[in-house]
């Protein structure tokens, strides 16, 4: 791809790795692939872990390594979840992995994204095709939960679950791309940028993406924190503080239009509020059976709310949880 076609790209593809060398966060699997292929018993592969943390780039950059130029030619991806049904597993699967190579030695490979999005009956007709084209190809299977999966086809691979990258990785990363586009972003916001990704490489680029955005290309404005979570849409900690801080001091009823009123003016779910609190209640010094009252309590709430539940019934609920568990604290 030329450097102009690259420069419309979202950045999540305009960035992705090209090479092995470029892939952060996942150094140990990194280095068993590339030795499996430098020793030419590349196995069939299973990759599975959250999004936004490697799979697709690792295995796109290993087929860029092992196949050059030839890398098109070489190698099906196919998207599962588009094409998740019985025929494509007969009819494109089969035929690719049917074909032996002419001019070269070797084996093609076959990468199937979002396999855990297959159909019972196409994951168990894949087990015989991977088994039957052995000898002339590899599948790499990708998927974000290895529990969806055929047990017996994932026996037939060899498994690596792609762990949330670490901080550390995404900074390494997002530090090439804001030199690149000449992003101006105080230290304040990566902070929250990092923190707010959660391990996720693509989430934080679409995040950056989108910032660089709002700024309309001036190289002069600054992305600052505020802009950082507003783009997310994740409560402010500030905010989250003020809330909590409101019903732990408070009466009921200012506690309730305290959160009330911010989940009105700021945007905020009620999700994201308890996410903040526990954030926020891991540092405080309680007992434990005090603790485990309080996310018993918030975690019944949070199914609640996701079962449609009436959103003032579980702001009430939240208050009253918080306040009855550091009562009997006290």
């Amino acid at each position: 791809m030329t450097t102009d076609s690259k420069e419309n790209l979202p950045w999540v593809e305009k960035y992705r790795p090209d090479s092995l060398e470029e892939v952060y966060g996942q150094s140990d699997i990194v280095d068993t692939v590339r030795k499996f292929v430098h020793e030419g018993k590349l196995p069939h592969l299973l990759f599975y872990g959250p999004p936004g943390t490697g799979k697709t780039s690792t295995i796109i950059a290993l087929a860029k390594e092992i196949y050059g130029p030839n890398y098109k030619n070489l190698v099906l991806e196919l998207n599962a979840s588009d094409d998740r049904g019985i025929d494509v597993v007969r009819n494109q699967i089969k035929n690719f992995a049917s074909t032996m190579q002419i001019f070269s030695r070797g084996f093609k490979l076959i990468i199937l994204d979002e396999a855990d999005a297959m159909t019972a009956v196409a994951q168990n007709s894949l087990r015989r095709i991977i088994e039957t084209y052995t000898k002339n190809t590899r599948f790499c299977i990708l998927a974000n939960y290895a529990h969806k999966l055929n047990p017996a086809l994932v026996s037939r691979c060899t498994r690596f679950r792609f762990q949330p990258i670490s901080e550390s990785a995404i900074q390494e990363r997002i530090k090439n791309v804001i030199i690149k586009e000449s992003i101006n972003i105080a230290d304040p916001a990566t902070a929250a940028l990092l923190k707010l990704s959660r391990g996720d490489m693509r989430r934080a680029l679409n995040v950056l993406q989108a910032c660089k955005a709002a700024t309309n290309g001036e190289t002069d404005d600054e992305i600052d924190e505020n802009m950082i979570y507003e783009c997310i849409g994740a409560p402010h900690p500030k905010d989250v503080e003020t809330v909590l801080d409101s019903i732990l001091k408070d009466d009921w009823t200012t506690a309730f239009m305290t959160l009330d009123q911010y989940k009105k003016t700021k945007g905020l779910a009620l999700i994201d509020l308890i996410s903040g609190f526990i954030d926020i209640l891991n540092n405080y010094q309680l007992k434990s059976s005090t603790r485990i009252e309080i996310y018993k309590g918030l975690s019944e709430i949070e199914y609640g709310i996701s079962k449609g539940g009436n959103e003032k019934i579980q702001s009430s609920a939240i208050i009253g949880v918080i306040k009855q568990a550091l009562e009997r604290e006290e």
